[in-house]
């Protein structure tokens, strides 16, 4: 029953769109687990750059079947959009390739609104939510009055739902956050629109999952965002609100652990995040405008999501040992390796020190880092440019060098290395 799980080893953005893309061409079935709209996923396709939110990227590939799990939660704007986008760049999106779980939850007009009611009033304290409505909508669903899909299949609940909700949605963004009421009657007429549009795309993902593992088929696990920003095993209170570690595609697509073959970490080269919360190895100076780019490039550091410029430093193996361990990574990918090819020299987090002690494992986790200071290791940088290399061989004996660090640092094999936004830009080792 052979699942690969792909799962991002930082704050997100690692790249992972483009590594489910390359793996997607080997499996029967892509299926995302976690998150919502929060998470941008760029597939690069020739001339064509595909900027995902929902739909998994193996969506590109015309024999593949692509699936949402019940772990996500789904802004009906967002996906049908993006469905007639996919559709007029020629990729076909339909009921019998598509299937959208019935226990997945619904985002509304609503959950935005509270969402950025919420980040406002927290005033310094934000978190830096993208503000898509996702903790909102994860918070009904746990306190057991979200809006599941299963809901579009009777127009009559789900009218009572919604009606429900935006009431509830009122009465806090009135009395609790001083906001001006949302017009429920005219929301809910158009929540039914959405509703019958999506419903044919409604499924039991879980069934069908199962039965295609069973039958031997490939199953390609996507996630949304990255490790240090799981609920439970993030940089908390500064995480999303789902589980995008490995063992949430389980819970998020309805899976047995006995099924998984492999988990494929992803990292980039270096380091980036995008919102608040703690950054041990972040830079500002001319280090931090090779990495992040001047915005110019599809592949340049602003968030698919929301544009915001990311925060960019160097590869933090401490935390990359810690994501190892938490999901269970077997292998890793590493992207954007050619960002770095211009530098003279390159460094790598390997320890943290708080006044006389050293800490190779986070203490407490990953949650409490501001008091930690990087310790570095610093290796030769190269000038060649490197997104013409296919082979191994042909790397620069430096960046072979550094590939061989993060190996010999976490002791997890690095069995793709992408130098280069297209599709065929990656060097595959046995």
């Amino acid at each position: 029953m052979p699942l690969d799980i792909v799962v991002g080893t930082q704050w997100g953005d690692e790249g992972k769109g483009r590594i489910v893309d390359l793996l997607a061409a080997q499996a029967d079935a892509v299926a995302r687990y976690s998150g919502g709209d929060n998470a941008g996923h760029t597939v690069t396709v020739g001339r064509q750059v595909f900027k995902l939110h929902l739909i998994p990227s193996g969506i590109t590939h015309p024999h593949t079947q692509v699936f949402i799990g019940n772990g996500v939660v789904i802004n009906p704007v967002t996906l049908l959009n993006e469905i007639e986008r996919l559709q007029q760049a020629g990729i076909e999106v339909h009921p019998r390739r598509l299937f959208i779980s019935f226990a997945a939850h619904m985002i509304t007009a609503g959950h935005l609104a509270l969402d950025r009611a919420q980040e406002a009033a927290r005033g310094r304290a934000k978190i830096g939510t993208t503000l898509r409505g996702i903790g909102p909508a994860y918070t009904d669903k746990v306190a057991r009055r979200g809006l599941r899909l299963e809901l579009v299949g009777d127009e009559g609940r789900l009218v009572t739902a919604l009606q429900e909700h935006f009431a509830n949605v009122n009465e806090l963004l009135q009395k609790l956050y001083g906001e001006e009421p949302l017009d429920a009657d005219l929301l809910v007429e158009e929540y039914l629109g959405y509703a019958r549009a999506i419903r044919p795309y409604i499924a039991d993902v879980s069934a069908l999952l199962n039965e295609a593992l069973g039958k031997g088929k490939r199953v390609l696990a996507e996630g949304a965002q990255g490790t240090l920003l799981d609920l439970d095993h993030g940089t908390y209170p500064f995480v999303t609100s789902s589980n995008p570690t490995a063992p949430g595609a389980l819970l998020g697509l309805g899976l047995g652990a006995a099924c998984v073959d492999r988990v494929i970490g992803v990292t980039k080269a270096y380091q980036t995040r995008v919102g608040a919360g703690p950054f041990p190895t972040e830079v500002f100076d001319q280090t931090a405008e090779h990495l992040r780019g001047s915005g110019a490039h599809p592949w340049d550091e602003f968030g698919t999501t929301t544009g915001r410029p990311r925060r960019v430093g160097w590869l933090d193996l401490v935390l990359l040992r810690y994501a190892i361990r938490v999901n269970g990574v077997s292998e890793l990918a590493l992207t954007k390796l050619d960002i770095l090819s211009g530098l003279d020299e390159i460094k790598v987090c390997v320890a943290y020190r708080t006044g006389e002690q050293l800490h190779t494992i986070p203490p407490w986790g990953a949650a409490q880092l501001e008091s930690y200071q990087p310790q570095y290791r610093s290796l030769p940088g190269w000038s060649e440019e490197i997104r013409s290399c296919r082979r191994w061989e042909e790397l620069p004996s430096n960046a072979r060098q550094y590939v061989r660090c993060i190996e010999e640092s976490c002791q997890v094999p690095v069995k793709r290395i992408s130098v280069g936004p297209e599709r065929g830009d990656v060097i595959e080792l046995s």
